[in-house]
């Protein structure tokens, strides 16, 4: 009997942990499409004032990327920034949201500033694309150029 009391309260202590958890690093798909990510909820959601989500790409290069946060039961502050850039922030009843986007480099650094009452919780959605290299564009005006030029060729023939 307290072997089974003991592994409850464990595994209750491991769930809680998880719920009070707002920081975090997610590791993004840069493909240019709309992804969610995980919502935080719990009584630990803004502690302190701050959540730090840090998304990560794989590959370096500049990126385009959007964010959207919202959220019920908190109030997200104007000092809310993604890469030290301010975010929009603004309410619609008791709907929360917080919104940026930028062109860098990763990783994107997206700081939520608030406050939460219990219960609070609030997800997210992203979209990151690549932006083409500049030798991209020299490729591919040089490919159009000999397609051109092979056209010309074929046509003078």
């Amino acid at each position: 009997m307290k072997l089974k009391s003991l592994v409850a309260g464990a595994v209750m202590a491991v769930a809680s942990v998880s719920a009070f958890a707002g920081d975090q690093s997610i590791a993004v798909i840069a493909d240019g499409a709309s992804h969610n990510w995980d919502a935080f909820v719990g009584d630990g959601l803004l502690s302190n004032g701050l959540d730090v989500i840090t998304f990560t790409v794989a590959t370096p290069g500049t990126y385009e990327v959007a964010f959207s946060v919202t959220g019920q039961k908190l109030t997200f502050t104007g000092a809310s920034n993604l890469n030290d850039q301010a975010a929009d922030v603004w309410s619609i009843g008791k709907l929360r949201f917080v919104a940026a986007e930028l062109t860098g480099g990763a990783p994107f650094v997206l700081s939520l500033y608030g406050t939460a009452l219990t219960g609070a919780s609030y997800t997210g959605t992203y979209s990151v694309t690549a932006v083409p290299e500049p030798a991209t564009y020299g490729m591919l005006l040089g490919g159009l150029a000999l397609v051109g030029f092979a056209a010309r060729r074929k046509k003078a023939a």
